[in-house]
């Protein structure tokens, strides 16, 4: 976000509206309830500052940037999977050094397992469409360049 900060009093304030999970004199996390209120509210024509003063929160503060930003960064997350979801808990950062209990140890294994039957599934695929391919190519009319010399 570069050189737009909170100061201590905007943090204060911005910390309590319902609508924020955390926030920094860097930083705001916003709640996902309130990413997938404001992806309703914009796709019924609302603009995002509209949207924000609705839900409370003083858009001077905030300023225009962050606002565009966010909104534009939550339509383009809701076209994921996941959707609005905050993910950066979910496999970032720093490995762990601790060891995994059982459930976590068997919940990892099924996964391996599910990503593995994928790919597995993907590769027999590939393999099908390969002598498709090639059966095709071998059925084929090939032209004589003796017929074409007249």
């Amino acid at each position: 976000m570069g050189l737009y900060y909170f100061t201590d009093e905007q943090v204060i304030e911005l910390s309590k509206n319902p609508n924020v999970k955390h926030v920094s004199n860097k930083s705001i996390t916003y709640q996902e309830s309130f990413k997938e209120t404001y992806l309703e509210a914009y796709s019924q024509g609302k603009t995002s500052r509209t949207i924000f003063i609705e839900a409370g929160f003083n858009v001077q503060v905030l300023g225009d940037d962050r606002i565009k930003s966010s909104g534009k960064r939550w339509r383009r997350q809701s076209k994921r999977l996941e959707g609005v979801k905050d993910t950066r808990k979910g496999g970032s950062g720093r490995p762990r050094t601790r060891d995994l209990t059982k459930d976590e140890i068997i919940e990892r294994q099924k996964a391996q397992i599910e990503y593995l039957k994928q790919e597995r599934d993907f590769l027999l695929e590939l393999k099908r469409l390969e002598r498709q391919a090639i059966r095709k190519q071998q059925l084929s009319p090939k032209k004589s360049l003796k017929s074409s010399k007249k």
